[in-house]
């Protein structure tokens, strides 16, 4: 059986919307399984990370120094639900100093944030994140 475009945007949008509910809920897990093995990782104003492992890792570094919300997300997919994007305003407080970065002291942030994805096999394979450091430095007191 084929399935149509409205439902491959379906399942994609929901693949979406689950990676960001893990995320809300800081399961780290089950986020991870949503990812292919390869996942492509573009962090925001960074480098290039590929593969689960290397995701888990970032993970674990943001969690270190981050605790982040992300609300009043909206989801675009194509019509064959090979690529999504995401926009979403990240809740934030920076509790502890991440390196390269202003100290951290328990600041709030709220700023706008977006994400581009590929998605394989019912599985996220690209993440591209993207918000403006400035205004999350300036919010920092950088």
């Amino acid at each position: 059986m084929k399935i149509d475009g409205t439902r491959r945007q379906d399942r994609a949008t929901e693949l979406v919307l689950s990676y960001y509910a893990a995320f809300n809920r800081g399961d780290w897990e089950n986020m991870l399984a949503l990812l292919t093995d390869d996942v492509v990782h573009d962090l925001n104003q960074g480098a290039r990370e590929i593969g689960r492992d290397a995701f888990a890792a970032f993970l674990g570094r943001m969690n270190a120094s981050y605790r982040e919300q992300l609300r009043d997300i909206v989801v675009l997919v194509t019509q064959d639900g090979h690529h999504a994007a995401a926009e979403y305003v990240v809740h934030g407080e920076y509790h502890h100093t991440d390196e390269g970065l202003p100290a951290a002291s328990g600041q709030t942030y709220m700023l706008p944030g977006g994400a581009f994805f590929d998605i394989r096999d019912d599985r996220i394979a690209r993440v591209t994140n993207y918000y403006n450091l400035q205004d999350w430095i300036a919010q920092v007191g950088g």
